[in-house]
This record gives structure tokens, sequence and C-alpha cells, in this order.
């Protein structure tokens, strides 16, 4: 916890410690859920902070409102927002009962169900536009590479990005062995690029940004030589995607949208891109089929003389 408490603003800080206390010893809760809800805590009580809330008795629904569209523009699904909504009003419900705030605001907001659409994909000159952005001769630009290369390369979920460590690169085979959903594990190529930008920031640029802690396990860090957060990896992805404009239509997952679009597109097999992804039902790869199918109908469109 005293780890955790590293992330917390300081005026957060006790209140959090004291909420995860409740759930551990009044309400006896499990270390995974308690885990569950200490991250999505944390990173909530950040933005707060961030928009200069130092008091939770100053929280109002706009603000939550707010968080949860941050959530939505980086690329969570409906799912993992409902997650988080359900922790922050149980959250609230505790200040609530605790005498921190008068009421609850959590109570006014919902999650509309949305319509399922269709996941928002790059081109591969996007990309590159993209990839043209980063100025590799600092630091942070060798790592922004090496981090937008491998989520595009091997169709990464951000989670699967950022907790990788030494243990899931096997150089000789030049592949990833990925532990993702439900404990799973998959193995995904690493093509050329994505593997020239990785050895450039392990070797080159993680050791200086480790030098500050001197001890972690993962591949991906900030400057500080922490972990990167997924709030952290999506300001990295948005601030390169601003430069060309096309911030609205890009996140961390998108990438991973793309990665299996343009795999289908190029004809490969949806068993062989389902292996990749870690889907255990096909049915979940299909959705890239429909948008395959949207391709080759704007190809017959521009280039069929009666389309």
């Amino acid at each position: 916890m005293n780890n955790d408490l590293l992330n917390i603003p300081q005026s957060f800080q006790k209140i959090y410690k004291d909420y995860l206390n409740y759930l551990n010893f009044e309400k006896g809760l499990s270390k995974n859920t308690i885990n569950s809800y200490a991250i999505d805590l944390r990173n909530y009580l950040i933005f707060l902070d961030e928009n200069n809330i130092k008091n939770l008795s100053e929280v109002i629904s706009q603000h939550i409102s707010d968080f949860l569209s941050l959530l939505n523009e980086m690329g969570l699904e409906d799912t993992s927002r409902r997650r988080y909504l359900s922790s922050i009003r149980t959250f609230h419900k505790y200040l609530l009962m605790s005498k921190l705030t008068d009421n609850d605001e959590s109570e006014k907001i919902d999650l509309p169900r949305s319509a399922k659409k269709l996941p928002e994909t790059l081109s591969l000159a996007e990309i590159d536009a993209i990839l043209e952005q980063i100025d590799t001769a600092t630091n942070a630009g060798i790592r922004d590479r090496a981090i937008i290369e491998t989520l595009y390369a091997c169709g990464l979920r951000v989670s699967e990005l950022r907790n990788l460590t030494s243990r899931n690169i096997i150089w000789e085979y030049e592949i990833l062995q990925i532990i993702g959903k439900g404990s799973k594990e998959r193995i995904v190529p690493i093509g050329k690029s994505a593997q020239f930008w990785l050895k450039e920031y392990i070797e080159k640029v993680r050791p200086i940004f480790l030098s500050t802690t001197g001890d972690n396990q993962f591949i991906f860090l900030n400057q500080r030589g922490k972990q990167l957060t997924r709030m952290g990896i999506w300001k990295i992805i948005q601030n390169y995607a601003t430069k060309i404009g096309i911030a609205e239509k890009v996140s961390p997952h998108t990438f991973r949208h793309s990665f299996a679009t343009h795999l289908l597109e190029g004809g490969a097999d949806i068993r062989a891109v389902q292996e990749m992804l870690g889907h255990s039902d096909i049915s979940t790869t299909q959705i890239y089929t429909h948008l395959d199918k949207e391709y080759i109908k704007e190809v017959h469109r521009h280039f069929h003389p009666k389309a």
C-alpha cells in the first residue's frame, strides 16, 4: 500500500488509505477486489487533483461525468467504464457515510447504453504520420516510438503493453509471450521495426529512467522510473495524434484494431488473427471481417465504373 501512496495526490492520501482499510477490515473484501477498487480510485483521484480539486467535498456530478468521458476518449469499453462508475459510487457512499461529504454526487450519474459500433482504425499512412511526429533524438521519444511500434506490430491491449517484462520477450524467436485476459497465454510475432525500437529503448534509455529508482521489472517506464499508467500511455499517444489532427479517433486500443484490420485486409486467416489477439471466441474477431467488408465495398465504389 505504501508504494501505491506514491502515486496518490498528497491531499487524498489519508482518505485513500482509510478507504482501503475499510474495504479490507470492515467489508471483508478479497485482496483482488480491493486491488481493483484501488486502481480505479487512484486514477479517479489523480484526475480530480489535475482538475484542481483538493477537497472531496468540492466534487460535483460534472467532475465524475468528465472523468468517465476521459475514459471513453481513452478507448475504454462500456464494461470497463461501468466498473469505474461502480467503484466511484462505492467510494462516494463511503464519503457520505463518513460525513466527509454532504451528499452523494455519484447518484446523479449513469452511463447510457451505446449502440455497438465498428471500432476506429487508422490507415497505414496515418500510423506513419504519427510515428514521424516522434523526436527520437530524445530519450522520451525513443520510448514513445517503441510503445507505438509495439502496440501496432503486436496488437496488444494497453494493459498487456504496460505489464511487459523482459520475460515476455523471446528475442531469438522474435516473439512476445503474452499473458492476456483470463490468464490466457498467447504468442505474438514482433515485426522488425518494433524489434529495433524496443532494443533501442531497452538498451539505451530504460537504464537511464531506471537509475532514479534502481528496481522495476516493467519494460515501459516514465522518466521517474515508475511503471507507466494507462492514462500515461494514452496521453503519449494523444500528444502525437493531436499534432496530425486525428486525436479524436486515436487511443492505445486503436492500434490493436488497426493491427487486426490490416492483417485481414492483407489476406490473413481469421483464425490466426484470433490467436494473435487472444480472443477466446471467433465471434469477437469477426467484427474485423465487417471492417474488411467495408474496405472492400469502398474499393469497389472507388474503382468500379458502375459503382
